[in-house]
C-alpha cells in the first residue's frame, strides 16, 4: 500500500519544503484548496482530496475532508487485519502523515471591524475533525500541527526513527491546540451572549516566556498571557532595556498597574512585594515621583514604579538615583532613555495603554481541587451612598485626600490602612490579621506626618481602637465603608475627637 500524506494549512510557512521532503521519501501528497494550488505552483505532485473521495467540494469549501475515504485512511488500526481487509474491499488506503493547521480564528476576531459572521465563518471544522482522527491513531499516524515540526518528522520518516514516543507528543500537540482553538470559540461565544460565570468555563493562555524561577528558587514557572488578550495589563508591555522579567516582577507590576488605573491625574505607583509603599498624584511626574518617593524611601529601593504619563529626562534622572526593578509607563523620552542606560539591569516597560484593563475579565484564585472566579473589582463607591456620620464635617480638601486614600487602600492587602495628606500616601499598613494592628503600623510608617493627615480603611471597624490610634496621631478624618454592628462606638469616638467620618458602603478586601 503506497504511503500518502495530506496537507492541507492555513498558516504555509516552511509548507512546500515540508511537502518536498515528503515527496522525496515516497510519499503521495493529497490537498485542497489554496494548499493545492500553492504546491502545484511549486512542483509538487499533488492530487486534489476529490482525487481520493470521488465527491466533489461543496458548499463554497465547507465540506471537502468530512468524508470515509478520508477518516478510514486515518483511522484504520494497521496492525489490525480485519481494519486492513475492510480498507481494501472499500478500495480505500491509508493515510500515514497529516500537516494541518486550521482557520484563522483568532486573527479574525482581533481585526478591526470583524463581523459575528466573519467569525462565525472562521471555525474550521474538517481541520479538527483530520488532526482528531489522525491524533486518536497516533501509532500509526504522524501528525503535524506546528511548522516548527516539519524538519524533525522528516529527519525521523528519513532515518525510520519515528518512535511512540515522539508520535505520542505529537498527539499531544494536536489535543492540546484543538482544546485551545475551541476554548478560544466559546470564549468569544460567551462574550456574545453576555454569560459573566458560565457553568463550565475553559480558559486559553499562551506561554510567553520561560521564567528562571516563580516566587522562590525552587519553583519552576512560566507566564502566559491571554489567548485573546485585553486591552492594557503587564501582558502587553514591550520591554525597552534591562533585565528578563523575574516571576515576582510580574506579580508586582500587575499590583501597580491595578493601582495606576484609579487615577487619571499625573500620578505614580510604587509597588513592593505586591502592596503600595509609596503613591502620589501631582502637577506633573516629577512631582507626582518625588511625593511617591518621600512616603517611603526605604521600602521603594527594589520596587516596581508605574505611571500614567510620559517619563521626561528629570523624572528618569531623579528615580535613576535608586535601584529600581522596573520603570514602566506610557512612552519615554529620548532623553529618559538615555538616562535609564546607565542603568543597564533596570527594566524599562512601554505600556502605551498604562492601566489595567477593567470590566470584562476575571479575577482568579487557584485553590486545591478547584478555582474561584469573581468579577473585576471596580470603582470605589457609590456618591449617592455616601454620607457624613459624624458632626463635623469633611472639607472639600479633605474629601478630595479621602477619595484617594480610598483608591490606595482598595489596592492594599487586608487589613488594611492607608494615611495620605492631599493626594500623597505618608503611611500604609497592609496585611495584619486585625485592623488595629495596621492602623498602628500605617501610623508608625508615617511618623511626625500624620498629624492634619486621613486615613482609609479597606473594611469597617470592629471596634473604636482605630479611632482612638488615629485620634492620638492627629487624623483629621476617616473614610470607611461602616457597617458593623459597633459603628456607634467609631463614631462616638470621631465626635470626642473632632474627627470628621463619612461611609461609603463599598467594602474592598483584597486578600
Amino acid at each position: 500500500m503506497k504511503k500518502r500524506a495530506l496537507i492541507s494549512v492555513s498558516d504555509k510557512s516552511g509548507v512546500v519544503d515540508f511537502a518536498k521532503g515528503l515527496e522525496s521519501l515516497g510519499f503521495e501528497i493529497i490537498s485542497t484548496g489554496g494548499t493545492l494550488d500553492t504546491l502545484k505552483n511549486n512542483g509538487i505532485a499533488a492530487i486534489s482530496i476529490t482525487d481520493v473521495t470521488g465527491f466533489a467540494e461543496c458548499l463554497d469549501g465547507r465540506v471537502k475532508t468530512l468524508h470515509p475515504a478520508v477518516h478510514a485512511g486515518l483511522l484504520a488500526l494497521r496492525d489490525n487485519k480485519e481494519h486492513m481487509s475492510h480498507l481494501a474491499k472499500l478500495g480505500l488506503g491509508t493515510i500515514d502523515v497529516v500537516a494541518v493547521n486550521l482557520y484563522p480564528f483568532k486573527a479574525t476576531i482581533l481585526k478591526d471591524g470583524t463581523t459575528f459572521e466573519d467569525a462565525v465563518e472562521n471555525i474550521d471544522i474538517g481541520g479538527p475533525t483530520m488532526l482528531r482522527s489522525a491524533a486518536k491513531n497516533y501509532k500509526s499516524v504522524a501528525v503535524v500541527i506546528d511548522p516548527v515540526d516539519y524538519t524533525t518528522v522528516l529527519d525521523k520518516l528519513r532515518t525510520g526513527n519515528i518512535d511512540e514516543q515522539y508520535r505520542l507528543n505529537l498527539m499531544y500537540k494536536v489535543f492540546a491546540h484543538t482544546a485551545a482553538y475551541d476554548s478560544m470559540i466559546a470564549e468569544h461565544l460567551r462574550s456574545q451572549v453576555g454569560i459573566n460565570l458560565p457553568d463550565s468555563l475553559t480558559l486559553t493562555f499562551e506561554k510567553t516566556q520561560d521564567l528562571r524561577y516563580g516566587e522562590n528558587p525552587q519553583q519552576s514557572a512560566a507566564f502566559y498571557r491571554e489567548a485573546i488578550p485585553s486591552a492594557g495589563g503587564i501582558s502587553s508591555a514591550v520591554q525597552l532595556q534591562g533585565k528578563e522579567l523575574s516571576y515576582n516582577n510580574i506579580n508586582d507590576a500587575n499590583a501597580a498597574l491595578a493601582l495606576l488605573a484609579e487615577f487619571d491625574t499625573p500620578s505614580i505607583v510604587a509597588v513592593k512585594h505586591a502592596n503600595p509603599c509609596g503613591v502620589a498624584s501631582g502637577k506633573n511626574v516629577f512631582e507626582a515621583y518625588k511625593g511617591a518617593y518621600d512616603c517611603d524611601p526605604i521600602s521603594i529601593f527594589g520596587g516596581i514604579v508605574a505611571c500614567n504619563r510620559e517619563v521626561d529626562e528629570k523624572s528618569a534622572a531623579e528615580m535613576a538615583k535608586i535601584f529600581l526593578e522596573i520603570v514602566i509607563a506610557p512612552s519615554f523620552s529620548q532623553k529618559a532613555l538615555e538616562v535609564f542606560k546607565s542603568k543597564p539591569n533596570l527594566r524599562v516597560m512601554q505600556l502605551n495603554e498604562a492601566s489595567r484593563y477593567l470590566g470584562q475579565v476575571f479575577d482568579t484564585k487557584k485553590v486545591a481541587g478547584g478555582l474561584l472566579i469573581q468579577s473585576e473589582d471596580i470603582g470605589l463607591f457609590d456618591e449617592s451612598a455616601v454620607k457624613c456620620v459624624t458632626k463635623k464635617k469633611p472639607t472639600a480638601a479633605q474629601m478630595n485626600a479621602l477619595k484617594f486614600a480610598f483608591a490606595v487602600v482598595k489596592h492594599t492587602k487586608s487589613n488594611a490602612i492607608v494615611l495620605s495628606k492631599g493626594t500623597q500616601t505618608i503611611g500604609l499598613g497592609s496585611g495584619q490579621t486585625n485592623r488595629i494592628w495596621a492602623t498602628n503600623q500605617a501610623i508608625e510608617h508615617a511618623g511626625d506626618r500624620t498629624k492634619g493627615a486621613v486615613l482609609a480603611s479597606d473594611a469597617f471597624f470592629p471596634f473604636d481602637d482605630c479611632v482612638e490610634a488615629a485620634a492620638k496621631a492627629g487624623v483629621s478624618a476617616i473614610i470607611q465603608p461602616g457597617g458593623s454592628n459597633r459603628d456607634a462606638d467609631s463614631i462616638a469616638a470621631c465626635d470626642k475627637y473632632g474627627i470628621a467620618m463619612i461611609f461609603v458602603g463599598n467594602r474592598h478586601f483584597k486578600h
